[in-house]
């Protein structure tokens, strides 16, 4: 249950974050937070990371509901009993709900997040997108660490 509170968790403060870069910054607009490092552009997106597949709304419907119903199943099988797979596993459930929902509700993508780290211009992302990155990252170290004690 904790891993789909943190699922939860992350999901609301996805779509708040999201609300409050709509509702007080125009489309396009930079926000320095750190200069010539971090920023908040506020850009919309109706592809996937790096704007890729522009416009592809049947082709993420299909694969988000088959990425949930195969992580929530991943959750009740094994995720439960495994904190870090629980763990990786909330946070891919909310990243997917939280732009699942963007698409669904406005027909793109809000994104936000504008790095520059060492100079390379990072594509502009939200927080939805690092909670996946990161629970990506924590299961491939949980497959990794079970292999190991598999062996």
């Amino acid at each position: 249950m904790i891993y789909y509170l943190l699922a939860l968790a992350v999901f609301l403060l996805d779509q708040l974050a999201k609300w409050l870069v709509v509702q007080n910054m125009q489309v396009g607009e930079s926000i320095p937070i750190i200069p010539h490092f971090l920023y908040f552009t506020s850009l919309r997106n109706t592809g996937a990371a790096w704007s890729i597949l522009q416009g592809q709304f049947t082709i993420f419907f299909v694969i988000t509901v088959l990425v949930l119903g195969t992580v929530i199943y991943l959750m009740q099988k094994a995720g439960r009993k495994q904190p870090l797979l629980g763990t990786s596993l909330g946070l891919i459930i909310g990243g997917t709900l939280g732009n699942f929902s963007d698409r669904l509700l406005r027909g793109e993508v809000v994104d936000f997040v504008h790095a520059y780290p060492l100079g390379y211009n990072f594509p502009v992302f939200n927080l939805a997108d690092s909670s996946l990155f990161i629970g990506v990252v924590l299961l491939l170290i949980y497959m990794y660490l079970d292999g190991k004690k598999a062996k």
